[in-house]
Protein backbone atom coordinates (compact mmCIF):
# COMPACT_ATOMS: atom_id res chain seq x y z
CA UNK A 1 0.00 0.00 0.00
CA UNK A 2 1.08 3.55 -1.35
CA UNK A 3 0.42 6.30 1.36
CA UNK A 4 1.02 10.03 0.60
CA UNK A 5 1.06 13.13 2.45
CA UNK A 6 3.06 16.73 2.16
CA UNK A 7 3.07 19.38 5.06
CA UNK A 8 5.09 22.72 5.70
CA UNK A 9 7.96 22.77 7.71
CA UNK A 10 8.05 26.44 9.31
CA UNK A 11 10.82 28.32 10.39
CA UNK A 12 10.79 30.05 14.40
CA UNK A 13 12.44 33.14 16.15
CA UNK A 14 13.93 33.30 19.36
CA UNK A 15 11.98 36.21 20.86
CA UNK A 16 14.41 35.80 23.55
CA UNK A 17 16.97 33.21 24.24
CA UNK A 18 18.26 33.10 28.23
CA UNK A 19 20.57 30.54 29.65
CA UNK A 20 19.53 29.16 33.22
CA UNK A 21 21.68 26.64 34.07
CA UNK A 22 24.22 23.64 32.68
CA UNK A 23 23.38 20.22 33.32
CA UNK A 24 25.47 17.29 34.47
CA UNK A 25 26.02 16.35 31.01
CA UNK A 26 26.58 19.22 29.06
CA UNK A 27 23.60 20.61 28.31
CA UNK A 28 22.52 24.19 28.34
CA UNK A 29 19.16 24.70 30.17
CA UNK A 30 17.04 27.65 28.35
CA UNK A 31 14.27 30.23 29.17
CA UNK A 32 12.97 31.20 25.50
CA UNK A 33 9.66 32.27 23.64
CA UNK A 34 9.71 30.08 20.42
CA UNK A 35 7.86 31.56 17.64
CA UNK A 36 7.02 29.91 13.85
CA UNK A 37 6.90 32.70 10.99
CA UNK A 38 5.61 32.34 7.73
CA UNK A 39 8.93 31.26 6.11
CA UNK A 40 8.77 27.38 5.31
CA UNK A 41 9.99 24.65 3.52
CA UNK A 42 7.86 21.96 1.81
CA UNK A 43 7.97 18.42 2.84
CA UNK A 44 5.68 15.62 1.48
CA UNK A 45 6.39 11.91 2.13
CA UNK A 46 5.48 8.79 0.62
CA UNK A 47 5.15 5.45 2.93
CA UNK A 48 5.19 2.29 0.93
CA UNK A 49 3.90 -0.79 3.33
CA UNK A 50 4.78 -3.89 3.74
CA UNK A 51 8.41 -3.55 2.56
CA UNK A 52 12.11 -3.44 3.91
CA UNK A 53 12.81 -0.55 6.40
CA UNK A 54 14.50 1.50 4.77
CA UNK A 55 14.41 6.05 4.12
CA UNK A 56 15.51 7.82 1.18
CA UNK A 57 15.36 11.61 1.09
CA UNK A 58 15.47 13.60 -1.86
CA UNK A 59 16.44 17.80 -2.19
CA UNK A 60 18.49 19.54 -4.76
CA UNK A 61 20.10 21.98 -1.98
CA UNK A 62 23.24 21.57 -1.84
CA UNK A 63 24.55 19.05 0.67
CA UNK A 64 21.30 18.34 1.73
CA UNK A 65 20.68 15.21 -0.76
CA UNK A 66 19.69 11.54 0.65
CA UNK A 67 22.18 11.85 3.61
CA UNK A 68 21.91 9.84 6.92
CA UNK A 69 22.67 12.98 8.93
CA UNK A 70 19.74 15.11 7.52
CA UNK A 71 17.28 15.08 10.19
CA UNK A 72 14.54 14.57 8.09
CA UNK A 73 15.91 11.07 7.20
CA UNK A 74 16.77 10.39 10.78
CA UNK A 75 13.67 11.56 11.59
CA UNK A 76 11.68 9.00 9.82
CA UNK A 77 14.46 6.45 10.28
CA UNK A 78 13.80 7.08 14.14
CA UNK A 79 10.07 6.59 13.79
CA UNK A 80 10.18 3.03 11.74
CA UNK A 81 12.48 1.87 14.12
CA UNK A 82 10.35 3.51 17.70
CA UNK A 83 7.52 1.67 16.29
CA UNK A 84 9.08 -1.38 14.49
CA UNK A 85 7.56 -0.61 11.38
CA UNK A 86 8.80 -2.55 8.29
CA UNK A 87 8.05 0.25 5.51
CA UNK A 88 10.00 2.26 3.08
CA UNK A 89 9.93 6.15 3.19
CA UNK A 90 10.72 8.43 0.25
CA UNK A 91 11.20 12.34 1.54
CA UNK A 92 11.00 14.99 -0.66
CA UNK A 93 12.13 18.22 0.81
CA UNK A 94 12.15 21.93 -1.22
CA UNK A 95 14.02 23.92 0.84
CA UNK A 96 13.38 27.87 1.82
CA UNK A 97 14.70 28.09 5.48
CA UNK A 98 18.30 29.08 5.16
CA UNK A 99 20.66 26.31 6.60
CA UNK A 100 23.39 27.21 9.99
CA UNK A 101 20.77 30.49 10.30
CA UNK A 102 19.24 29.37 13.99
CA UNK A 103 15.53 29.44 12.43
CA UNK A 104 15.55 25.48 12.98
CA UNK A 105 15.16 24.67 9.23
CA UNK A 106 16.28 21.08 10.09
CA UNK A 107 14.30 20.42 13.01
CA UNK A 108 11.15 21.75 11.74
CA UNK A 109 11.28 19.63 8.67
CA UNK A 110 12.35 16.76 11.27
CA UNK A 111 8.90 17.26 13.31
CA UNK A 112 7.04 17.55 9.97
CA UNK A 113 8.21 13.92 8.94
CA UNK A 114 7.40 12.53 12.62
CA UNK A 115 4.26 14.11 12.36
CA UNK A 116 2.97 12.84 9.28
CA UNK A 117 4.21 9.30 10.19
CA UNK A 118 2.39 9.40 12.50
CA UNK A 119 -0.71 10.17 10.60
CA UNK A 120 -0.31 8.33 7.66
CA UNK A 121 0.60 4.93 10.28
CA UNK A 122 -2.35 5.92 12.42
CA UNK A 123 -0.44 6.12 15.20
CA UNK A 124 -1.71 8.30 18.22
CA UNK A 125 1.02 7.75 21.07
CA UNK A 126 2.10 11.70 21.95
CA UNK A 127 4.57 10.87 24.88
CA UNK A 128 6.42 8.57 22.62
CA UNK A 129 6.99 10.58 19.45
CA UNK A 130 7.95 12.96 21.87
CA UNK A 131 10.65 11.22 23.40
CA UNK A 132 11.82 10.36 19.56
CA UNK A 133 11.72 13.84 18.69
CA UNK A 134 13.80 15.10 21.67
CA UNK A 135 16.72 12.04 21.07
CA UNK A 136 16.81 13.71 17.26
CA UNK A 137 17.44 17.25 19.00
CA UNK A 138 16.88 20.00 21.64
CA UNK A 139 14.20 22.14 19.43
CA UNK A 140 12.78 18.88 17.27
CA UNK A 141 10.28 18.87 20.44
CA UNK A 142 8.86 22.30 19.42
CA UNK A 143 8.49 21.56 16.18
CA UNK A 144 6.12 18.50 16.62
CA UNK A 145 3.44 21.07 17.34
CA UNK A 146 4.42 24.47 16.39
CA UNK A 147 2.95 27.23 17.81
CA UNK A 148 3.66 30.71 19.83
CA UNK A 149 5.11 28.96 23.26
CA UNK A 150 7.57 29.75 26.11
CA UNK A 151 10.32 26.54 26.31
CA UNK A 152 12.08 25.66 28.95
CA UNK A 153 14.62 22.99 29.56
CA UNK A 154 16.80 21.86 26.60
CA UNK A 155 13.89 22.89 24.43
CA UNK A 156 11.72 19.98 25.53
CA UNK A 157 9.57 21.96 28.08
CA UNK A 158 6.91 23.30 26.49
CA UNK A 159 3.75 25.76 27.24
CA UNK A 160 1.76 27.14 24.44
CA UNK A 161 1.46 30.63 24.88
CA UNK A 162 -2.51 31.31 24.61
CA UNK A 163 -3.85 34.68 22.91
CA UNK A 164 0.11 35.15 21.48
CA UNK A 165 -0.66 38.19 18.48
CA UNK A 166 0.98 37.88 15.02
CA UNK A 167 4.37 40.21 14.74
CA UNK A 168 5.61 41.54 11.24
CA UNK A 169 9.09 41.05 10.81
CA UNK A 170 12.06 41.09 9.06
CA UNK A 171 14.92 38.57 9.15
CA UNK A 172 18.26 39.42 7.65
CA UNK A 173 20.05 36.23 6.98
CA UNK A 174 23.74 37.14 6.46
CA UNK A 175 25.94 35.27 4.77
CA UNK A 176 27.57 33.29 6.61
CA UNK A 177 27.01 30.31 8.88
CA UNK A 178 27.55 29.42 12.78
CA UNK A 179 27.85 26.36 14.56
CA UNK A 180 25.52 25.76 17.43
CA UNK A 181 28.28 23.77 18.93
CA UNK A 182 30.79 26.40 18.71
CA UNK A 183 28.49 29.14 20.35
CA UNK A 184 27.63 26.68 23.41
CA UNK A 185 30.79 25.96 23.69
CA UNK A 186 32.55 29.70 24.06
CA UNK A 187 29.26 30.92 26.38
CA UNK A 188 30.60 32.12 29.41
CA UNK A 189 28.34 31.39 32.88
CA UNK A 190 28.75 35.31 33.61
CA UNK A 191 26.71 35.71 30.54
CA UNK A 192 23.87 34.13 31.61
CA UNK A 193 20.99 35.79 31.83
CA UNK A 194 18.57 33.34 34.29
CA UNK A 195 14.65 33.21 33.53
CA UNK A 196 13.11 36.00 31.83
CA UNK A 197 11.04 38.19 34.35
CA UNK A 198 7.14 37.44 33.87
CA UNK A 199 6.18 41.20 33.16
CA UNK A 200 8.59 40.34 30.59
CA UNK A 201 6.47 37.52 28.95
CA UNK A 202 3.13 39.04 30.18
CA UNK A 203 4.31 42.11 27.98
CA UNK A 204 5.13 39.66 24.84
CA UNK A 205 2.22 38.44 24.98
CA UNK A 206 0.10 41.63 24.37
CA UNK A 207 2.10 42.24 21.74
CA UNK A 208 4.31 44.91 23.46
CA UNK A 209 7.33 44.44 22.24
CA UNK A 210 10.79 46.38 23.80
CA UNK A 211 14.47 45.90 23.38
CA UNK A 212 14.90 45.18 26.81
CA UNK A 213 12.84 41.97 26.09
CA UNK A 214 14.81 40.53 23.08
CA UNK A 215 17.61 39.08 25.25
CA UNK A 216 20.15 36.54 23.68
CA UNK A 217 22.38 35.57 25.78
CA UNK A 218 24.46 33.42 22.96
CA UNK A 219 24.59 36.97 21.10
CA UNK A 220 27.72 37.74 22.63
CA UNK A 221 29.86 34.96 21.80
CA UNK A 222 28.93 35.02 18.25
CA UNK A 223 29.50 38.51 17.75
CA UNK A 224 32.93 38.37 18.56
CA UNK A 225 33.59 36.23 15.64
CA UNK A 226 31.06 37.97 13.29
CA UNK A 227 30.62 41.82 14.41
CA UNK A 228 28.10 42.07 11.61
CA UNK A 229 25.55 40.48 13.45
CA UNK A 230 25.70 43.13 15.67
CA UNK A 231 25.80 45.95 12.99
CA UNK A 232 22.41 43.87 11.23
CA UNK A 233 20.65 44.38 14.75
CA UNK A 234 21.87 47.66 15.22
CA UNK A 235 20.91 48.69 11.28
CA UNK A 236 16.96 46.98 11.77
CA UNK A 237 16.54 49.57 15.07
CA UNK A 238 18.01 52.44 13.42
CA UNK A 239 15.29 51.51 10.73
CA UNK A 240 12.11 51.70 12.81
CA UNK A 241 12.54 48.16 14.23
CA UNK A 242 10.31 48.06 18.15
CA UNK A 243 13.54 45.35 18.97
CA UNK A 244 16.07 43.48 17.10
CA UNK A 245 18.32 40.63 17.91
CA UNK A 246 20.27 37.37 17.01
CA UNK A 247 17.83 34.03 16.81
CA UNK A 248 18.64 31.12 18.36
CA UNK A 249 22.82 30.80 18.23
CA UNK A 250 22.94 32.44 14.68
CA UNK A 251 23.43 33.40 12.08
CA UNK A 252 20.69 35.31 11.32
CA UNK A 253 18.77 38.46 13.20
CA UNK A 254 15.46 39.56 13.06
CA UNK A 255 13.19 42.96 13.99
CA UNK A 256 10.37 43.28 15.09
CA UNK A 257 8.05 46.22 13.25
CA UNK A 258 4.67 47.85 14.36
CA UNK A 259 3.42 46.72 10.72
CA UNK A 260 4.20 44.89 7.35
CA UNK A 261 4.60 48.19 5.70
CA UNK A 262 7.16 49.09 8.20
CA UNK A 263 8.92 46.10 7.60
CA UNK A 264 8.68 46.06 3.90
CA UNK A 265 10.20 49.76 3.76
CA UNK A 266 13.06 48.58 6.68
CA UNK A 267 13.76 45.52 4.44
CA UNK A 268 14.25 47.51 1.14
CA UNK A 269 16.36 50.16 2.81
CA UNK A 270 18.68 47.62 4.24
CA UNK A 271 18.97 45.36 1.30
CA UNK A 272 20.04 48.64 -0.76
CA UNK A 273 23.09 49.45 2.28
CA UNK A 274 24.18 45.51 2.85
CA UNK A 275 23.41 43.67 -0.59
CA UNK A 276 25.43 41.20 0.85
CA UNK A 277 22.89 40.20 3.06
CA UNK A 278 19.18 38.38 2.14
CA UNK A 279 16.21 40.16 4.28
CA UNK A 280 13.03 38.81 4.23
CA UNK A 281 9.58 40.17 5.29
CA UNK A 282 7.37 37.76 7.39
CA UNK A 283 5.41 37.14 9.96
CA UNK A 284 4.80 35.26 12.78
CA UNK A 285 2.13 33.25 14.05
CA UNK A 286 -0.50 34.01 16.38
CA UNK A 287 -1.89 31.50 18.81
CA UNK A 288 -4.43 29.20 17.94
CA UNK A 289 -6.53 29.80 21.08
CA UNK A 290 -7.16 33.38 19.77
Amino acid sequence: MVKLVAERAVAKINLFLRVVGRRSDGYHELDSIFLPIALADDVSLELRTPGERSVRLICEAPGLGDDANNLASRAARAFLDEFKIDASVLIQLEKRIPVGAGVGGGSSDAGAVLRMMARLTRIDAPPRLHAVAVKLGADVPFFLDPRPARVGGIGEVIEPLRDFPAMPLVLAIPPFQIATASVFKGLKPENWSGRAPDVHVAAANQGEIAQMIAVNDLAIVAEREHREIGDLRTMLCSLGARAAQMTGSGSAVFGVFASTADAERAAAAAQVSRPDTTFIVTESAASKER
